[in-house]
């Protein structure tokens, strides 16, 4: 299974969450082929394909700031969301030969391994619901 975290260790900050660093990787491969001619073209593809693969970094930094672990799930959810939409729109690109199926297979894959990075993330932080990031969940009393 892919981890998130560069070693299966604790995130002390944004820069030891491998997924995040992924993430603003992926964006910058995806901003490069956007600058191709051919994408004028299509306008409201490149638009699309800017502003999906350019919300999965930031939407990571966000949740990593978040309070409580349902707040970041919350925020890793829409990353994996805006990474498969991505990968959608990479699919379109290749499809209208825009880019190559290599490209496709190359970012395409990116983009997949990102979303199934953050999916046993997004799992965990749904079932723990810490109230506080960084302590541990109240455990009942048994009054």
């Amino acid at each position: 299974m892919v981890c998130a975290f560069a070693v299966r260790m604790k995130a002390k900050n944004l820069d030891d969450v491998l997924v995040y660093r992924k993430a603003v990787l992926a964006a910058d491969e995806v901003s490069a082929i956007l600058r191709r001619p051919i994408f004028g073209r299509d306008l409201e593809l490149r638009d699309q394909l800017s502003r999906s693969s350019g919300r999965v970094g930031p939407l990571i930094a966000e949740g990593f700031g978040q309070s409580t672990d349902r707040q970041m799930a919350d925020y890793y959810a829409r990353a994996r969301g805006s990474a498969l939409e991505t990968r959608g729109h990479i699919a379109k690109a290749a499809g209208e030969q825009f880019i190559s199926a290599e490209e496709l297979a190359t970012i395409g894959d990116k983009y997949t391994e990102i979303s199934k990075m953050l999916t046993p993330w997004i799992n965990y932080l749904q079932r723990s619901n810490w109230k506080t990031r960084g302590q541990p969940p109240e455990t009942p009393t048994g009054d």
